[in-house]
């Protein structure tokens, strides 16, 4: 099995959720079939989606780099970061460490292009939107993307920042307004493509046409560096919304 680096922090409460999936996911029936991983969180790291929208100068590349490198001293042979935000700095970060990172945002495009989806709806931080990683990266799978309006936009942004990241309890009525407004533009699936936004679905009941980003680098890893339970194989939620609900065979690699 490699050895699993997991550079996190970004936010504390999403990192250690991931950790949980990858245990969910792992096809092992003793604590010695898991999976090795070795966790940094490092709260600290500057607030990366301040910095891509220019709103500071403290730039997160360094702790990142720093606690990168720490977990390949330690011997981390591939490394996760959830946070979708930081993917933005996904290729200088990869240079600069020298270990793989998993891309969380590739994964979730190859993974629906295979569930044949192709139009999907996109709740992330500004940050993620402004750097157009997931908008670019889907449109070369032929699938198209719709983003909030911007009052919708503001409260994704409220949900992440003012209700996961405060540790209060989800305003869960506004996410569903949001997610709604994007089904009405004939999304197929809606993808939770930042981590604070995987605990609301942790949380609570969303129900059909839901994919969590979150879940697509968990279930990488797993594959990676160890063995996928088969009930992982499919991650969008089931329900009427989904035209290609058989769609899911074929997700095992």
């Amino acid at each position: 099995m490699k050895k699993l680096g997991v550079l996190g922090g970004l936010g504390p409460m999403a990192s250690a959720y991931f950790l949980q999936l990858i245990i969910q996911m792992s096809e092992a029936k003793t604590d010695q079939e898991h999976i090795e991983v070795i966790l940094h969180s490092k709260p600290q790291i500057p607030d990366r989606t301040r910095y891509i929208l220019g709103q500071s100068g403290d730039n997160p590349m360094p702790q990142m780099v720093q606690a990168g490198k720490g977990l390949a001293a330690q011997g981390a042979e591939l490394l996760a970061i959830p946070c979708i935000t930081a993917h933005y700095f996904q290729e200088q970060l990869e240079t600069e460490i020298g270990v793989p990172i998993l891309n969380a945002i590739e994964e979730t495009a190859f993974y629906l292009k295979q569930a044949g989806i192709v139009r999907v709806g996109l709740l992330a931080t500004d940050g993620t939107l402004s750097s157009r990683l997931f908008q670019r990266c889907l449109a070369q799978h032929d699938i198209s993307c719709i983003t909030p309006q911007e009052q919708d936009q503001r409260a994704v942004m409220h949900l992440i920042y003012r209700n996961v990241k405060a540790g209060k309890p989800v305003e869960f009525p506004l996410f569903e307004a949001v997610s709604e407004r994007l089904f009405a533009q004939e999304a197929q699936v809606i993808l939770l493509a930042c981590t604070e936004l995987s605990l609301i679905k942790r949380d609570h009941v969303l129900g059909a046409g839901f994919l969590d980003v979150l879940e697509v680098l968990a279930r990488k890893a797993v594959l990676c560096c160890g063995r996928l339970k088969k009930e992982y194989e499919c991650l969008i939620t089931e329900g009427v919304r989904i035209s290609h609900a058989e769609s899911c065979t074929g997700l095992s690699g």
